[in-house]
């Protein structure tokens, strides 16, 4: 009696409990699928990223020392002009995940449901939460165990600039001593989001042998546009990649995802989506 009362109690239970799953579940937030998952997900987690920036950091050492040897090389051919055959060496790099990666800010939004903005990155900036770029420490200590100077030249804000600095000393960045090497966006008026003259600032007084970025627009101002026009672009300076400039690889943002729909961050999220599987070239299925 008492075990088949007991399992006409569970089953009258269970059957409650269907009954009551759909209200309940209407009552739960829902998680909306974020384009970004997959991308995020290799950044953080893949043996394969690790990978691909040891490589691109082992290639720096191979041509910084290819560089320094051949005092007629440049890494900026728009910024550095003049005789800057005797200057000091100087390497670029970008900052976020070039150096550092910021994949928790990405994971955060994912699992949050959220977007970029302003606030929250600078939240993000002051918590401190990147890790090193795998190589990107080794090989920096390298440059500047060359007599390398080593720039940063970030699109992180002046206001940024302190916790960043603080953060990537700790991991053993070297931070220029008595020359500021961290080159922020608007530190000075003419220092915006194009990095051209933040080069040229640097190019005034030092041979820049290579430059480092995940983003087009590390390596040149004219980075925006359409895919064609960023393509007309690349094809122009496709030498440049893998000898002067370095590209690290990042899948999760960047002027690549923005470039489908012009820029024009003021489109509702959908259009952008459905004018970037426009822009995919997909097989027929035959």
């Amino acid at each position: 009696m008492r075990n088949g009362y007991f399992g006409r109690q569970a089953l009258m239970t269970a059957f409650s409990l269907a009954a009551a799953l759909p209200a309940l579940a209407a009552d739960l937030p829902t998680a909306q699928p974020d384009d970004n998952l997959n991308a995020v997900l290799w950044d953080q987690t893949s043996v394969e990223a690790k990978g691909n920036a040891l490589g691109a950091y082992a290639l720096g050492r191979i041509r910084l020392d290819e560089a320094l040897a051949n005092k007629s090389w440049t890494a900026a051919p728009v910024e550095q002009t003049g005789n800057f055959q005797d200057f000091p060496p100087a390497i670029i790099l970008d900052v976020d995940d070039t150096v550092l990666n910021t994949s928790p800010y990405q994971a955060h939004n994912i699992i949050a449901g959220t977007g970029f903005t302003p606030d929250s990155w600078t939240k993000y900036v002051n918590a401190q939460q990147d890790s090193p770029i795998p190589g990107s420490v080794e090989f920096t200590q390298y440059a500047a165990s060359k007599g390398v100077k080593v720039f940063y030249v970030t699109n992180r804000t002046a206001d940024e600039e302190g916790p960043t600095v603080e953060e990537m000393k700790r991991f053993g960045f070297p931070m220029g001593d008595n020359v500021d090497t961290f080159l922020s966006a608007k530190e000075q008026p003419d220092w915006g989001s194009a990095k051209g003259t933040r080069r040229a600032f640097i190019a005034k007084n030092y041979r820049i042998l290579l430059m480092f970025g995940d983003n087009f627009g590390d390596f040149t101002d004219d980075y925006k546009g359409t895919l064609e026009e960023r393509q007309k672009v690349f094809d122009a300076n496709a030498a440049h990649f893998g000898h002067d400039w370095i590209a690290i690889a990042n899948p999760t943002y960047g002027s690549f995802e923005s470039a489908p729909y012009k820029g024009d961050y003021k489109l509702p999220a959908d259009q952008q989506r459905q004018l970037k599987q426009d822009a995919l070239k997909p097989w027929d299925g035959k």
